[in-house]
């Protein structure tokens, strides 16, 4: 038996197993709509908890490497801690321990996966995973629209490719495909600048993004698009500004970004009618006052968090009714999270993502290898679907932002400036770019 143990043991803490955890875990928070269509909500979580299971068996294997104060930002853990307490004023405890264990999961998943794979690490599993959904995405949109002309219902596949679109992919809708396919350019880029991966397949992964991308037709893409370029654009001049003046040039950028901002809210309905998002717009904004008026009822507490709206709960059943839609979320992550974990909860909500980006957006104009600039622009990225969409909330948005904030409290935080004694493992520090 002792050899046995010896050998499980050696593999729970082997770097192999730690690279295809990460790989499978991403593969499958990316792959949340494919799974419940073909296996059902209990087939996914199954899946779910096993990988959970398989983390905390790496982290008891390895627990001697581990600092508890390493886990998870101190933001993060209050935000959790506080969702969780809502369940003493939810309308049902049920339903709100399940919707907090929803967020928990891809939660300790992220943990797992920032505690024992460095940046580049996680862009690479990152990578493979998007590669190879995004691929089958493609191929099964050829399938459906061109060579068989028939929809593929289950998937939620309209099979529109021939007609140049919308197509949603793997992901159940055009946004969500969006979405997915901005993570994956923003991944697909720092791979290639980082020459992690081969120039061929480079130029193939980032083809097959941008192709996708402009085949859902969507208009919130075409803006996450913008936004995320932006950033790119704006990180390199940062990062090529020499030391002395980019504190100012920083500050600079922040008003001009603050202004954009005060203008893109003035001209708002110009810019709806000129990305002909008319139609979003108006069920949004219809939404977003029904939840402003029931969360005037609970302003500071919420209504208890739920995550995905229950059926036959108030408010949502109020909401469902006055807009005389089927809505599952608010379409806006802090929409969400005010209507659910009120006022506090927003609070604690912009501590987790605001400090989580400043910290990843210093770290990447300061540090020299390209793979520090994924972290904060996938904040971004996500930060900018949260206006338009509660992905963010959950699944792999939330896994992405925990791992993200997560790396960049270990690089930046207060916790990189505390005497820890010896060196730390080599796990712990990114692999030098050759």
């Amino acid at each position: 038996m002792k050899p046995v143990s010896s050998d499980a043991l050696s593999f729970l803490r082997s770097s192999a197993l730690a690279a295809a955890f990460a790989t499978t875990t991403i593969g499958a928070l990316f792959s949340t709509h494919l799974l419940r269509q073909l296996m059902g909500d209990a087939g996914y979580g199954a899946v779910i908890s096993g990988l959970c299971v398989l983390g905390a068996a790496m982290l008891v294997a390895r627990r001697r490497e581990l600092r508890p104060f390493e886990i998870m930002p101190t933001t993060l853990l209050l935000l959790l801690v506080w969702l969780l307490l809502t369940v003493f004023w939810s309308r049902s405890v049920s339903a709100t321990l399940g919707g907090w264990l929803q967020l928990a999961a891809p939660t300790f998943l992220a943990v797992v996966v920032a505690q024992f794979r460095d940046t580049l690490q996680t862009v690479r599993s990152t990578g493979d995973a998007l590669r190879f959904l995004l691929t089958a995405s493609l191929a099964i949109e050829i399938l459906s629209g061109i060579l068989l002309d028939v929809p593929v219902p289950f998937l939620g596949i309209a099979g529109n490719l021939a007609e140049g679109g919308p197509i949603q992919g793997l992901f159940g809708t055009r946004t969500m495909l969006g979405l997915v396919t901005i993570i994956a350019l923003v991944t697909f880029v720092v791979e290639w600048r980082t020459r992690s991966v081969a120039p061929g397949l480079s130029a193939y992964s980032v083809s097959l993004a941008a192709v996708l991308a402009v085949f859902t037709g969507s208009p919130i893409v075409l803006g996450m698009a913008v936004i995320a370029g932006l950033a790119i654009g704006i990180l390199a001049v940062v990062r090529h500004t020499p030391p002395a003046g980019r504190t100012a040039l920083q500050w600079g950028i922040a008003g001009a970004l603050a202004i954009g901002g005060i203008l893109v809210y003035t001209f708002r309905r110009p810019l709806v009618y000129w990305l002909n998002a008319e139609p979003d717009f108006l069920t949004r904004s219809k939404l977003w006052n029904e939840v402003l008026d029931m969360s005037a009822d609970r302003p500071v507490q919420g209504w208890g968090w739920v995550g995905t709206w229950p059926d036959h709960q108030l408010p949502y059943t109020i909401i469902r009714f006055a807009t005389g839609t089927n809505h599952t979320s608010a379409l806006n992550a802090w929409m969400d999270m005010l209507l659910q974990a009120g006022a506090a909860g927003v609070v604690l909500f912009v501590g987790v993502a605001g400090l989580g980006l400043a910290r990843a957006w210093v770290t990447a104009s300061e540090r020299r290898s390209t793979v520090y600039t994924w972290p904060a622009l996938v904040i971004i990225t996500l930060l900018a679907d949260s206006v338009v969409t509660s992905s963010l909330l959950g699944g792999f948005g939330w896994f992405l932002l925990v791992v993200c904030v997560t790396r960049a409290s270990l690089v930046r935080g207060w916790r990189s400036r505390l005497d820890t004694g010896p060196e730390s493992p080599a796990w712990r520090s990114p692999r030098p770019i050759q």
